[in-house]
C-alpha cells in the first residue's frame, strides 16, 4: 500500500504561483491506496488515448483512479482541460480555454462503447466564456451516448452556469439520468474556496432541476477538511433537502499542492459515518460520506441503489 500523491510534481498551475506555500499535511492511515497499474488500468488508460477522452480522473488527480480505472470506470472531463475559474481546492488548470471539439460528443460515446460502461458520469471545466457556459455542449454528449448506448445511463457533473440564461434548460432538456451539482463547500468559505460562485445560485440551481423535471435524480457533494464547522455541513444538509436532492456525498478534501488551499485537518472515519447517519435522517435517498468518497466513485451502484430506494418509498 503506498499514500497517493496528488499530482502535485506536475507544474501545472502558473496562476497560483504568487499564493504562499503552507504546508500539506501527512496523510492517516485511513487514507491510502493502492498504486495503479493492474493490466486492466494499463487497458483503460489506452482506450481513453485512443479515444481523445480527458478524464477528471487524471486533471483532477483523483485518489481512486486506480480502483476505477482497474473496473474499466473513468469519468469523462468534457469542453477542454483549461477551466475559466481559479478554485482554490481543484487542480484542473486555469486559463483560456480552447475551441470545442465539434468531434467530441461521438468521441464520448464511442469511448463509452469500448468501455462497455453500464453507467457514465460525464463532467466539464467551467466555461464562463461561451453564451450557454457549455449546455448545449452536454446536450449534444448526453444525445450522442444515448444513440451509440440506449442501456447505458448518464450522470453529469455540471458547473453553475452562473449569469447563462436559459443554459439549465437546455442540458435539463436531454434528460440525463442524474443531474450532479458539487456545492463543494460550506457558505462560510466560498469567498476563499469557491470565489467565482455563489452558494445559493447552487442551491437554486439543483431545486431548478427538480422543477423542470422531477423524474431525473440530483445530487450534490462537499469536502470537509477545510475549516469548516459541523453545525455548518448539518445546515447545508438541510438547504439541500428543501431544494429536494436526493444524493449527497461527503469526501476529504486532499490538497493538490503547496500552492493550493491549505487543509485544516483529516476528518476522521468515525466522523464521516456520523454525517452520514444525520444525513439519512434528514430524507436523503442515498448517502455516500468516507475520506475516499468523490462525486463519481461508485457512482453506477449508486445509482442502482437509488432507484432502489426511490422504488421502496412509493410503494413498489
Amino acid at each position: 500500500m503506498v499514500t497517493l500523491i496528488d499530482s502535485a510534481a506536475r507544474p501545472r498551475h502558473p496562476e497560483k504561483a504568487n499564493r504562499p506555500d503552507s504546508i500539506v499535511l501527512r496523510k492517516p492511515d485511513w487514507i491510502r491506496v493502492k498504486a495503479p497499474g493492474s493490466p486492466v488500468y494499463k487497458e483503460t488508460q489506452q482506450i481513453v488515448r485512443e479515444n481523445n477522452l480527458v478524464t477528471v480522473c487524471e486533471e483532477a488527480g483523483c485518489p481512486n483512479i486506480g480502483e476505477c480505472w482497474s473496473k474499466k470506470h473513468a469519468t469523462m472531463m468534457i469542453m477542454g482541460e483549461i477551466c475559466t475559474r481559479a478554485c482554490a481546492f481543484c487542480n484542473v488548470r486555469t486559463g483560456m480555454p480552447t475551441a470545442l471539439d465539434p468531434n467530441e460528443p461521438e468521441n464520448v460515446a464511442r469511448g463509452v462503447k469500448t468501455l462497455g460502461l453500464e453507467h457514465v458520469v460525464i463532467t466539464s471545466v467551467d466555461r464562463d466564456d461561451l453564451p450557454d457556459g457549455g449546455a448545449q455542449h452536454f446536450a449534444d454528449v448526453i444525445l450522442a451516448i444515448r444513440a451509440l448506448n440506449p442501456k447505458t445511463t448518464i450522470e453529469i457533473l455540471t458547473p453553475d452556469f452562473l449569469r447563462k440564461d436559459g443554459a439549465l434548460e437546455i442540458v435539463v432538456a436531454a434528460r440525463p439520468d442524474v443531474f450532479n451539482h458539487n456545492l463543494e463547500t460550506v457558505p462560510s468559505k466560498y469567498l476563499k474556496v469557491r470565489p467565482g460562485a455563489r452558494y445559493f445560485h447552487s442551491i437554486r440551481l439543483l431545486q431548478r432541476v427538480k422543477e423542470l423535471d422531477p423524474t431525473i435524480f440530483t445530487k450534490s457533494g462537499i469536502m470537509v477538511g477545510l475549516g469548516e464547522e459541523r453545525n455548518e455541513v448539518l445546515q447545508l444538509m438541510d438547504d439541500l433537502r428543501s431544494a429536494d436532492v436526493d444524493f449527497l456525498t461527503i469526501g476529504q478534501y486532499l490538497q493538490p499542492t503547496k500552492k493550493h488551499y491549505p487543509l485544516q485537518r483529516f476528518v476522521t472515519p468515525e466522523e464521516f459515518k456520523s454525517f452520514a447517519t444525520v444525513a439519512t435522517a434528514k430524507g436523503f435517498l442515498l448517502v455516500s460520506s468516507s475520506p475516499l468518497t468523490r462525486s463519481s466513485h461508485h457512482a453506477g451502484e449508486d445509482f442502482a441503489r437509488l432507484k432502489a430506494n426511490r422504488m421502496a418509498r412509493l410503494g413498489h
